[in-house]
């Protein structure tokens, strides 16, 4: 044994063979760390991967630029809810006043929404269809999430004769025509013909909910069809140069005046955007990140402990070895980095298994529809992490080790 100190590498090959000739004790030993890798890692892609796709989702259904005025706004727990129970519904004479006197808005339209429990045609059968009326204006401002995939949408002068048409999902060719095209045929919506102009395409699940089942058709149809006294919810979207937040004040201002607020009641309405909901769910994902990061701490520290505990006994298992060690030359500093680096190859090694359970649970879970981006810093972190907690907790098991007596060492059976 040379009089300097170990070279790393020898350090590293004395680290494998000590660990591989434990494999069984090793690889239980690596859970808590295997555990909070596959975690932190799992947790953050798919937190990324779904602020990727919210933010995409959210920009397509309501548009990067423009804000919807409705009768609730954005509800928070039950207290909110309540409140928002006594607004008052925004209502056709609103939305004419707004035309009017709102100046900073380029564009406006009209969204309504209500449900059928079914829809039938040709002896097929779908549950659950929502029924929407659009101004042919909302796809122009980059909102609703219209993709034409047949056909084409509704159009201005269909809204001003109240026409009896529609532009269905993709789940409406696919479940009621066999997947052929339907533009052209009729469909009745309780026992009312309407005719099909335009086919959506596949829009594909939203947090679980069916954004294929719908039919869209004209406002003014709409409000024939279900009543006149439908709350609307008005999509606005500002001039060039005017911010979202200068028209939300002008909006706001008429809407008070024209429902009698006085100032010191609250608005008895709300308007939702893709910025407000992508906060929204940021601050949602910030909470279940703040949980995973507690769950991951416990877990590398109950691993940390249990390696910790593990290299105690390898010191005790190994003192004849150490004292053989120190006799033939090596320094205390030589045997304290060894199990340095053996405890920190351990936790290394639980961290990369980590990272390969995490990847693969995901890739298999992306199968079923979940998005998930690996972002590098995740990957990178959760590495470091887990070396650092085999550093740490490896320092005491060989602080002991470089500290037993050469001759007592000698001597232990």
């Amino acid at each position: 044994m040379p009089s300097g100190a170990m070279p790393f590498r020898e350090a590293i090959r004395l680290a494998v063979e000590a660990l591989r000739a434990h494999k069984l004790r090793s690889f239980l030993t690596l859970l808590g760390v295997i555990f909070g890798v596959m975690t932190v890692v799992a947790v953050a892609a798919v937190i990324e991967g779904m602020n990727v796709y919210v933010g995409k989702t959210m920009e397509a259904e309501f548009g990067a630029n423009t804000v919807i005025l409705d009768r609730y706004g954005i509800v928070l727990g039950l207290d909110d809810w309540l409140r928002v129970q006594k607004n008052r519904p925004i209502t056709m004479d609103d939305y004419r006043d707004l035309r009017e006197r709102a100046s900073l808005a380029q564009e406006m339209g009209i969204r309504l929404e209500q449900s059928i429990p079914y829809l039938r045609h040709g002896g097929a059968e779908l549950v659950n269809v929502s029924v929407i009326g659009y101004s042919p204006s909302i796809p122009a401002m980059g909102a609703g999430n219209i993709s034409v995939e047949e056909g084409r949408f509704i159009i201005e002068s269909e809204e001003e004769s109240r026409a009896n048409v529609v532009f269905v999902g993709y789940k409406i060719r696919e479940k009621l025509f066999g997947g052929k095209n339907p533009v052209g045929n009729e469909i009745r919506i309780q026992g009312e013909p309407f005719r099909i102009i335009g086919v959506s395409k596949e829009l594909g699940a939203f947090l679980g909910n069916d954004r294929d089942t719908f039919i869209v058709m004209p406002p003014s149809s709409h409000l024939r069809m279900f009543g006149p006294r439908q709350s609307l919810a008005i999509v606005l979207q500002p001039k060039p140069g005017v911010t979202l937040p200068a028209l939300e004040d002008q909006v706001r201002g008429i809407m008070r005046a024209r429902h009698h607020l006085r100032p010191d009641q609250r608005d008895d309405f709300g308007f939702i955007g893709a910025d407000a909901l992508k906060d929204l769910w940021g601050s949602l994902t910030g909470m279940i990140a703040v949980v995973a990061l507690g769950v991951v701490s416990i877990s590398l520290v109950v691993g940390g402990i249990v390696i910790m505990n593990i290299m105690m006994v390898a010191v005790t298992e190994r003192t004849r070895e150490i004292g053989i060690r120190m006799s033939l030359g090596a320094r205390r500093r030589d045997i304290l980095s060894q199990f340095l680096v053996e405890s920190s190859l351990l936790s290394g090694a639980g961290g990369l298994i980590g990272l390969a359970v995490a990847w693969g649970g995901l890739a298999i879970a992306a199968q079923f529809g979940l998005p998930f981006v690996m972002p590098i810093w995740a990957v990178a972190l959760a590495l470091a992490v887990s070396v650092s907690v085999g550093l740490t907790f490896g320092i005491y098991p060989a602080y002991r080790a470089a500290s037993l007596d050469p001759v007592a060492a000698l001597r232990a059976e």
